[in-house]
């Protein structure tokens, strides 16, 4: 495993060029979308979890972690969301073809699934922003974190507060005391004064105390975010909340009214303006009693536009899909252009066959809630 993890980092671009074209010729397997899927399905997640696995290899090597990634010895919480994202199509089309309906419930299943693990990421990050939905760890960069650092009850320096500051006498010019041992330290080491083993431990071990320490990041509690910030803190916590809760509310209620119902339509989409609604009212809302300002780093403002092109899918969920894209006159308007393409190009038949495909892939993507779902 060792000498996997070790290849997998040394050609990370070779890896990536790998995974890339496998998983676009998933697409063009030739039952993709027919009545029995699952075999294609079965493969594209074997090679969706086989790339979750590359990715964290290389997130979780030896020069990343020195930068702030995450300590791989925590629980690989973004390697399991991927694979469950990945597995989540499969358990769909299996439950669908031996349950019919009755899908709904093991969809719910694995959505709850997602939460719990997503709610667990959010809690052991210190109540952070979850990016890609807890798929791509949110470590902030070195500017990012004078800017931020105040959210959570960290001191605007970046210095996780006074508890750091009494650990850092080495750099203080004013204590006479470490600076005078740092100094006879160094200067039993350039002089090799071997003869006394206990002093010169001794001499290391104060001087070790007085080296100014690497900053222990404490991560927030809940409590201490609700004393320290607030209403702010709470909406904030509230809208992630129901950004991580959103596809299980869905899907609950798909599983009572059927996928035809607008109420599970609304309700999901009330959710999201619920949450988006409280993180816009945080983030504009100016400064606080204290003279801070609450500011997202430059990964999770991406964030925040990521989230509002997921709007866009509502147009291909049920029922607005049938009843106002009208699906069945645009199968039929790009099966009219699929033909007159085809006349055109006969000369090129891969080209007519290819069009073909990409209209089967649409429509056959908005069959299935996985597929859509934002989740």
């Amino acid at each position: 495993m060792e000498a996997y993890k070790t290849w997998v980092r040394r050609n990370k671009d070779y890896v990536h060029s790998l995974e890339s074209l496998a998983n676009g010729l998933t697409w063009l397997l030739p039952e993709r979308f027919s009545t029995s899927e699952i075999g294609p399905e079965t493969v594209t997640t074997v090679l969706g979890i086989i790339t979750a696995i590359n990715e964290h290899i290389i997130d979780t090597a030896p020069t990343n972690r020195q930068t702030g990634s995450a300590d791989s010895s925590s629980f690989p919480y973004s390697l399991c969301i991927s694979a469950l994202k990945d597995m989540e199509t499969l358990v769909e089309v299996v439950a669908e073809e031996y349950y019919g309906d009755k899908k709904w419930n093991f969809i719910a299943i694995t959505e709850a699934t997602k939460v719990l693990v997503r709610l667990a990421l959010f809690q052991n990050s210190g109540y952070k922003m979850l990016l890609h939905g807890g798929e791509t760890p949110n470590v902030e960069e070195q500017s990012d974190c004078s800017s931020s650092q105040h959210r959570f009850g960290g001191s605007p320096g970046g210095n996780n507060g006074p508890g750091w500051l009494h650990n850092n006498h080495g750099n203080n010019p004013g204590n006479l005391e470490g600076r005078a041992l740092s100094a006879l330290s160094r200067f039993g080491e350039h002089a090799r004064m071997v003869s006394s083993p206990l002093w010169m431990h001794g001499i290391q071990r104060q001087h070790a105390i007085m080296e100014p320490s690497a900053p222990k990041i404490e991560r927030p509690t809940l409590s201490r975010i609700l004393s320290e910030e607030g209403l702010r803190g709470a909406l904030f916590v509230t809208g992630e909340v129901l950004f991580i809760m959103r596809p299980l509310i869905y899907v609950l209620f798909i599983r009572k009214y059927g996928i035809r119902s607008w109420t599970p339509w609304f309700l999901s989409l009330a959710v999201d303006f619920m949450g988006m609604g409280f993180l816009l009212h945080v983030t504009q809302a100016g400064k606080d009693e204290k003279g801070q300002q609450f500011h997202l780093s430059a990964a999770e403002i991406d964030e925040v536009k990521r989230r509002k092109l997921l709007w866009a899918l509502y147009v291909m969920r049920e029922p607005f899909f049938t009843k106002h894209t009208s699906k069945h006159m645009l199968v039929k308007y790009c099966r009219q252009k699929l033909e007159s393409a085809e006349t055109t190009l006969e000369p090129v038949p891969l080209i007519g066959t290819l069009a073909a495909k990409i209209v089967e892939l649409i429509i056959g993507a908005q069959s299935r809630y996985t597929y859509i779902s934002g989740s």
